[in-house]
């Protein structure tokens, strides 16, 4: 090979060299490149420059002189850093940015797979979620503002009246709650006493079937008129379904009883009566910002609502509303104090609710939780202005920190929490929002007291008990729970009960213990939906009148709407109770593989 030959082909080398590390990013390729960069910087000296060809021996002895020449070409220097820059900014961020503007295949089909997800149908949702991140510029969903503040400084007086009742330097109270974490869930036991009368568990981690109460930016992907209904990709595996009752409409300034009354008028499937149809208010293809009311069960999706509300503490913002009002649950008194100082306090563009946790409260704490929650919103809107439907923009904290948010008040004893980080999660959140109650959480260490906490509190066996087909009575009676997929039926047998004085009376005894013992187990197992209750027959009027009195006020302690008809001549009650997820027995069970969960298998040498 001659001089000629070797100052040809000497450039030509080097542009395949400058060309290829911009699309290496794969690891399988960076790793045999380290060797290739000192020989291009080192090209300005004399001995580097016959190792780019073939025989550097022979080059090196052969033609000494012609290397002083090459070396001293003013374009050889500014070329190598356009190729170092990619491997300088190496990172997950420099690629996509590059990707548009990349001439290689690779990045084309990068941009082509980012530009087509949608949400992730089929996929998990973790995967969903970093797709519309990445779509969107990497923009994580808004987070609850839990400990943003410092706590407001109260007088004696409030402090005293607000941190409840003590006896002997140890709080007082009618209601006791339990968080146990374990793996991969969160375990929360509320008793009454020592009985327990709410289980929740949850799965910190899952965003596909524990979404209530998150707010999605959506797409329109079908409306079917006939049904007042249209299915929205909010970007979880299965489409949630959006009602014509559950669409408001911006030009909608209805005051707090007639929104109220909208509202009920949607029925349980959320159909209006009046205003206009529901393809006449969206169409295909369109983005809309809604919210879930009710966790997707079975093959069912999640469904939503356009009425957005971010809860809080003391209050329940609702933005693009003038909707003012205060729970029922608070005295009549309160309620005038509450309603004084809410007037005050509104901001504009805004609705208000107070919640039972309000109660007491001065001003400044109301002003204190609606400035959080405005600062959410801010949050939000910013989110949804530069991001691409579908997309998660505001995500609701795990369970136990939402059950302590809205229940936990001086009428509970304590909280026990076994958790380290759960416990200083929880504590710091009251300590901003409710200080005089921090000394009611504690933290329960299994360690310490040799013992697990559910077995501390037996709460265990109470759960066991909870998920069983039959329920006794204390005289003997019985209930039997069977599940279906659209409603449960509950059986009332008087089994031991023999009674003591005449039929009537026993049978009454027993129905008014089963009905007692209903509502009870309607809020222990979270039962929603259609519920038929078969009492005993009873052939007087009054008793019927009196049993359906009790039933009513046994499920006015539930915090869950319920609805209940008249009791019929044969002793059925039809009733409902909303439904936001899966029930206890739901979520601590998985169906029989063999049976399907029908709990009967076929003898097949019958169909021989």
């Amino acid at each position: 090979m001659d001089e000629s030959t070797l100052n040809d082909t000497t450039p030509a080398v080097r542009k395949r060299r400058l060309v290829v590390p911009p699309t290496q990013n794969e690891p399988t390729e960076d790793k045999p490149e380290p060797k290739a960069k000192p020989k291009t910087k080192a090209k300005s000296a004399s001995k580097a420059k016959p190792k780019a060809g073939a025989g550097p021996e022979q080059k090196s002895k052969a033609d000494p002189p012609q290397a002083e020449p090459e070396s001293a070409k003013p374009p050889v220097p500014p070329v190598p850093p356009p190729a170092r820059k990619p491997r300088i900014g190496d990172s997950r961020p420099a690629p996509s940015q590059q990707a548009p503007d990349s001439e290689g295949s690779g990045g084309r089909r990068r941009r082509r797979r980012g530009g087509r997800g949608r949400g992730g149908r089929g996929r998990s949702s973790e995967a969903a979620t970093s797709t519309a991140e990445t779509r969107n510029g990497s923009h994580a969903p808004v987070e609850a503002i839990l400990a943003d503040q410092r706590p407001l400084e109260l007088d004696d007086d409030q402090l005293t009246e607000r941190r409840g009742k003590y006896r002997n330097g140890k709080p007082l109270g009618r209601y006791r709650m339990c968080v146990h974490v374990s793996e991969g869930a969160t375990h929360i036991a509320v008793l009454e006493g020592r009985s327990l009368i709410e289980y929740y568990v949850s799965r910190p981690s899952d965003d596909v079937s524990e979404i209530y109460g998150n707010l999605y930016l959506g797409r329109v992907r079908r409306v079917l008129p006939g049904m007042e209904a249209a299915f929205v990709d909010i970007g979880t595996p299965k489409q949630a379904v959006l009602y014509r009752g559950d669409l408001t409409v911006a030009s909608d300034e209805s005051d707090d009883d007639n929104g109220s009354e909208r509202k009920r008028a949607g029925g349980r499937r959320g159909r209006s009566v009046a205003g206009p149809a529901i393809g006449e208010l969206i169409k295909n293809g369109q983005t809309v910002m809604c919210q879930v009311i009710k966790n997707p069960i079975g093959h069912k999706g999640a469904r939503l609502t356009t009425e957005v509300s971010l809860p809080g503490r003391f209050v329940v913002l609702i933005p693009n509303s003038s909707v003012m009002g205060i729970s029922r649950r608070l005295p009549s008194r309160e309620r005038r104090r509450l309603r004084s100082l809410l007037a005050k306090e509104i901001p504009d563009g805004f609705g208000v609710i107070l919640r039972t946790a309000a109660e007491n409260v001065t001003a400044a704490e109301i002003r204190r939780d609606i400035e959080r929650l405005t600062q959410q919103w801010t949050k939000i809107s910013e989110l949804a202005e530069r991001s691409d439907a579908p997309v998660l923009l505001f995500r609701e904290p795990e369970l136990a920190v939402r059950i302590i948010r809205e229940q936990f008040t001086a009428d509970f004893r304590e909280v026990v929490i076994d958790d380290p980080a759960l416990f200083e999660q929880v504590k710091g959140y009251m300590h901003a929002v409710a200080a005089p109650l921090v000394d009611r959480i504690r933290y329960y260490d299994p360690v310490a007291e040799r013992l697990p906490l559910f077995e501390r509190v037996h709460v265990a066996e109470q759960v066991g008990k909870a998920t069983d087909r039959k329920v006794w009575l204390p005289s003997g009676g019985s209930l039997i729970i069977e599940h279906t997929e659209a409603l449960t039926v509950i059986d009332v047998n008087t089994g031991r009960n023999v009674g003591k004085s005449s039929l009537n009376e026993t049978l009454f005894q027993n129905n008014l213990e089963a009905a007692t013992e209903i509502a009870k187990q309607l809020r222990l197992r979270d039962i929603g939906g259609i519920i038929i209750i078969d009492f005993v027959d009873m052939d007087d009027k009054q008793q019927r009148d009196k049993l359906m009195s009790t039933l009513n006020e046994a499920l006015a302690r539930d915090k869950t709407r319920t609805a209940t008809e008249p009791i019929s001549d044969m002793g059925i009650v039809q009733m409902t109770r909303m439904r936001t997820g899966e029930g206890l027995l739901e979520s601590m069970s998985d169906p029989c593989e063999a049976c399907e969960g029908r709990g009967i298998q076929l003898r097949e040498s019958l169909f021989a």
